[in-house]
């Protein structure tokens, strides 16, 4: 880890030969180019359940094609407008979302919201090892021809050993720490994107040339009035934004690492519209062609796949769906859980052990995932930590720009005993008041079925609420 300056050690940072993550990222640690900023929001948007949301957002909402596609450009466009904004102060002082947060919530304050993303993070961390297993598995599967045995809590031994496999991957990557993760990431994006359109090919070359035709129909929408429409528009980029809710929230744990804000900007540019772009032309075109081939349109690459009948397709594809989650749940799931458990004990919690910890917890829970877990009804749970989320992102950016214009006291940041970010025993009683003001509503978009027509857009209401709340309560009283 880069050296930090005395001031930094003197108010409470830790200095440990395995690095604490939350330290501030040194000059010698802020290398990420604006591809490697790109490659984020690829590996984001290529998981396996992004393609199946993405397909079947053109065909579920009731509307052209056209017009889908208007609404995820447009949703790109405003998830890259927040994440350059909260991005903003990791890239200028190095500092990750549990300490950007810090400011405006409290030294002690925010380590209510840096935890909640951690649950959520460790949660969908362990889901999504188990979702790259069962790549694992066909992988060995295809190779080996192997099939069925007993079962143990819903998984065979195949299963099994392939779930820790990919279980210690993670923890390889991991351990080699942020440069290796950085590699990775520029690795999967290209690559899961030369394999989809490897099976765009097969499935153009068995078309036989009426893939354009069938993707044409899922664009046309006859029936279709200006009013649905108009409603579709909506649910869908409701849909993108609250899709992308995590990372918007803690951007500022990968824009520390950007070279400096325009490489960011650039980054994010490239990024969400192109990749959204891309990736949405290639599983409309990828849906269309299984419409023609096997009849129906099909919204799960790997199911697609596995109809080819294709050994060497199989094999490729175990790879692709290995790397895309992998990929995701190093951006979305990983880093924001090692973050917020480090952030409960800066001073002896590091890195490593921050890692070792969500590895034990992913352990666990993807584990559990098929026997248990999947079947709970888990969605609600989910939704409503997001909900109770979405207030920290308006506060700490009513904060930042509104009243601190974008000044920072890096020291006091670190102080965990006193010093302008201390507030009353390290909480600002103005951010609580709106986070829970806030938080209350944003739920009740989640739970209440009078606001049934609000719920996709909780995060936006919640944020805004909470950052119009904080401002009315704090203006006038913030320290600088």
């Amino acid at each position: 880890m880069a050296s930090i300056d005395d001031t930094h050690v003197a108010h409470g940072g830790t200095m440990d030969p395995e690095g604490n993550i939350l330290n501030p990222a040194g000059a010698d640690e802020k290398t990420w180019g604006w591809f490697a900023i790109f490659n984020i929001w690829a590996n984001d948007i290529q998981s396996l359940f992004g393609y199946s949301l993405v397909a079947s957002l053109f065909i579920s909402f009731g509307v052209g094609g056209w017009t889908a596609f208007a609404a995820l450009i447009t949703a790109a466009f405003f998830v890259m407008w927040m994440v350059n904004l909260s991005g903003a102060a990791g890239e200028k002082y190095g500092i990750p979302y549990p300490v950007f947060a810090r400011a405006s919530l409290g030294t002690q304050g925010a380590k209510l919201p840096a935890i909640l993303r951690a649950i959520v993070a460790v949660f969908w961390y362990g889901v999504q090892v188990y979702f790259a297993s069962t790549a694992v598995a066909l992988l060995i599967r295809s190779i080996t021809g192997a099939s069925g045995g007993a079962e143990i809590l819903g998984l065979s031994g195949i299963d099994w050993i392939s779930f820790i496999i990919v279980w210690g991957f993670h923890i390889v990557i991991f351990w080699r720490g942020m440069n290796w993760v950085e590699t990775f990431l520029n690795i999967a994006g290209p690559f899961v994107y030369l394999v989809m359109i490897g099976l765009l090919v097969v499935l153009w070359q068995r078309a036989d040339g009426q893939l354009l035709s069938a993707t044409a129909t899922i664009f046309a929408n006859p029936e279709g009035t200006a009013w649905t429409e108009f409603k579709g528009f909506i649910a869908i980029v409701g849909t993108m934004i609250a899709y992308f809710a995590a990372v918007m929230i803690n951007f500022s744990d990968f824009s520390r690492y950007a070279k400096d804000k325009r490489t960011m900007k650039l980054g994010n540019l490239a990024g969400l519209p192109f990749n959204m772009i891309l990736f949405s032309a290639l599983a409309l075109l990828t849906t269309g062609g299984a419409a023609v081939v096997y009849g129906e349109a099909i919204i799960n690459p790997t199911e697609i796949i596995e109809r080819t009948d294709s050994v060497l397709l199989g094999v490729i594809g175990a790879i692709t769906f290995f790397a895309a989650t992998v990929g995701i749940n190093l951006v979305a799931n990983f880093i924001p859980a090692v973050n917020g458990i480090a952030n409960l004990s800066p001073e002896n919690i590091s890195f490593r052990k921050a890692g070792l910890i969500t590895s034990l917890f992913a352990l666990v829970i993807g584990g559990l995932w098929v026997s248990f877990i999947s079947q709970a009804g888990i969605s609600g749970f989910v939704n409503t930590l997001g909900a109770v989320l979405a207030p920290i992102f308006g506060i700490m950016i009513v904060d930042y720009y509104a009243h601190r214009k974008e000044q920072l006291n890096k020291a006091d940041l670190y102080n965990m005993e006193g010093g302008i970010y201390h507030y009353d025993n390290g909480w600002n009683s103005a951010a609580v008041k709106a986070f829970g003001v806030a938080a209350v509503f944003s739920v009740a978009t989640v739970w209440i079925p009078f606001f049934a027509i609000l719920s996709g857009f909780n995060w936006v209401i919640g944020a805004v609420i909470g950052g119009i709340i904080y401002h009315a309560l704090a203006k006038g009283h913030v320290k600088v």
